[in-house]
């Protein structure tokens, strides 16, 4: 690395007592010590703030804040960002660890790479009740890849990451890209959830930048527990939200015809998936989309996902209404 740069290590919280302190000890000890830890409490019910503030005094680094009011959490993440001073940003869920390396081990690409957007590493999903540890978002050698190779992955269901707690950004992407709320015709509150806001923070970053870098080590540990995003990202209504936020990226800022038509096709089997689950009124791919009239779909890969995800008993299903 050329210097030295300022790391903004950002944790939004919110009732985190029994667990805060994990969070906060990887935070602090990582090997790169140019860093700021900004803690911003959205006002818990419980004693997570004065277990922040007594940490916060044996550790200079550490600031700590409270809102007057809960917020909510995507408002609670820009808030962290207000109080940010470090020229790059790291997100740092208040359930989740990292590695004592994972700054000095990601922000290399970064700072030594103009055309580099942000940086992602691998990552341990661990449930603590169950003890089950899952490693996810390898996508291969460390390096520096495409971002038209993020883009597709993340579009049609790739290995790749849609919370940003495994990455680094720089902070005014971070400013530009994380957005308060998503425009969407389904009713979706995405200012009080935070599902879909999180992975257009990558997706609007792509535009800007031709290339995004890998780590190839678990260096980011998210905890799998009852009331964290991570449990509900494969859920059904999960689904309908990434996507629905996807879509927003998609009308907006997708060229690539080819690649629409396949991302259509695995709304429209989300869409005959919401048949069967009976979940929602009826779906169909325009109510993903604000503006878009093209609705196109690449049939062989609306077949091959049919197959895939959706197996027999849909079929059947199918065939008999």
């Amino acid at each position: 690395m050329n210097n030295f740069p300022k790391v903004s290590i950002l944790i939004p919280t919110y009732n985190r007592a029994k667990i805060i302190l994990e969070t906060l000890n990887s935070a602090v000890s990582q090997t790169y010590k140019n860093i700021e830890i900004i803690v911003v409490d959205n006002k818990s019910t419980d004693n997570t703030f004065e277990i922040v503030k007594e940490f916060a005094k044996y550790h200079p680094n550490v600031r700590v804040y409270q809102n007057e009011e809960n917020i909510g959490p995507v408002r609670n993440w820009r808030r962290c960002l207000d109080y940010a001073t470090g020229e790059y940003v790291k997100i740092l869920w208040s359930d989740d660890l990292i590695a004592p390396t994972f700054i000095e081990k990601t922000l290399p690409f970064l700072v030594d790479h103009e055309d580099v957007g942000f940086v992602f590493t691998g990552t341990e999903i661990f449930n603590d009740d169950t003890g089950q540890r899952t490693k996810t978002y390898f996508i291969g050698n460390t390096g520096i890849y495409d971002t038209k190779k993020f883009i597709e992955g993340s579009l049609l269901g790739g290995p790749f990451p849609v919370s940003p707690g495994n990455a680094v950004f720089r902070k005014k992407d971070l400013e530009k890209n994380l957005l308060i709320d998503i425009p969407n015709k389904l009713g979706i509150d995405f200012k009080m959830h935070g599902m879909g806001n999180d992975i257009l923070i990558y997706l609007l970053t792509t535009k800007d930048y031709l290339k995004f870098s890998f780590v190839n080590e678990t260096l980011s540990f998210f905890r799998a527990h009852t009331d964290c995003i991570t449990k509900f990202e494969n859920s059904f209504k999960g689904e309908i939200r990434y996507n629905t936020a996807m879509a927003f990226f998609v009308e907006r800022y997708l060229n690539d015809i080819r690649l629409k038509n396949k991302f259509n096709s695995k709304l429209l089997v989300i869409c005959l998936k919401n048949l069967y689950k009976k979940e929602r009124g009826f779906l169909s791919i325009k109510d993903f989309y604000t503006k878009s009239s093209d609705f196109g779909i690449d049939i062989m890969f609306f077949i091959a996902l049919v197959t895939k995800r959706l197996g027999r008993k849909f079929i059947h299903f199918i065939v008999s209404k």
